[in-house]
């Protein structure tokens, strides 16, 4: 019966596939640097080919989509989509100077979307909060993932989570940095959990990140180490064994 299971738990693995992010949380942000103008996405989920994901740091109006629910105007739109390759959960996205025509990701393809009233796309380096989410256009949210914001949510500079389907927790943190605070990053353990949404916990809580206040760091590079989950020991066996098992059913056939 155990061997049973195990070959069903491998052939299981194995017939899985990647899903669209759709769900507050499913993604996060593990770097925001306002000097550098740009930040670090994770994924907690398989990304399937082709994803389209939307960010904007205009601030959100607290209404519930589809109910009135907007982002303001005036800053930026940017639309990126994540290329014709599975992104494993797990794996940490850079997207860097969103202000310049020269704007990048680390994989996929990161583009400014144009909307009517976008024309700031640099981030401000005194209170700044960003959005991603899933929409028709980058106008339209559809979803909402994930937000992060340099101070806190609720006021008019920083946007509200008010509609969103996020919360403190939740899919949103709030670094809570006095104004002038430009930069954070979480600094948590990134290889010591046994799945990938473990650290979802972790992420998402501001006592483990690195929140150094004002400064220069135009310069400083995120930290794209991947999460990476660590099997309990009785889970690697049942894995081998059930790979065994479908090898043997492999060689029988043959």
């Amino acid at each position: 019966m155990k061997a049973k299971l195990a070959t069903l738990t491998a052939l299981s693995l194995l017939a899985a596939g990647p899903a669209l992010a759709q769900s507050a949380g499913d993604v996060a942000f593990t770097t925001v640097n306002a000097d550098e103008d740009g930040w670090a996405l994770v994924t907690f989920v398989d990304l399937a080919p082709n994803t389209t994901i939307f960010f904007s740091d205009n601030e959100w109006n607290g209404s519930a989509i589809g109910a009135g629910g907007a982002f303001n105007s005036g800053e930026s739109y940017h639309q990126w989509v994540s290329g014709p390759a599975t992104i494993a959960a797990g794996t940490v996205i850079r997207f860097a100077a969103i202000d310049l025509t020269s704007l990048s990701s680390s994989l996929g393809t990161l583009t400014r979307a144009a909307v009517s009233g976008s024309t700031n796309y640099g981030m401000s380096q005194s209170e700044e909060s960003v959005y991603a989410y899933l929409g028709s256009d980058a106008s339209t949210p559809t979803t909402f993932l994930a937000a992060v914001s340099t101070t806190s949510f609720g006021t008019a500079s920083a946007g509200s989570l008010a509609g969103t389907g996020l919360s403190i927790g939740n899919g949103a943190l709030q670094l809570g940095i006095a104004t002038g605070g430009d930069f954070g990053e979480y600094a948590g353990t990134r290889n010591s959990l046994t799945s990938i949404a473990a650290y979802k916990s972790l992420v998402f809580d501001v006592s483990t990140w690195n929140n150094p206040g004002d400064g220069t760091f135009a310069a400083t590079l995120p930290n794209l180490t991947p999460l990476v989950a660590v099997p309990e020991p009785g889970t690697y066996a049942m894995l081998l064994a059930g790979l065994a098992a479908v090898g043997l059913i492999a060689r029988r056939r043959a």
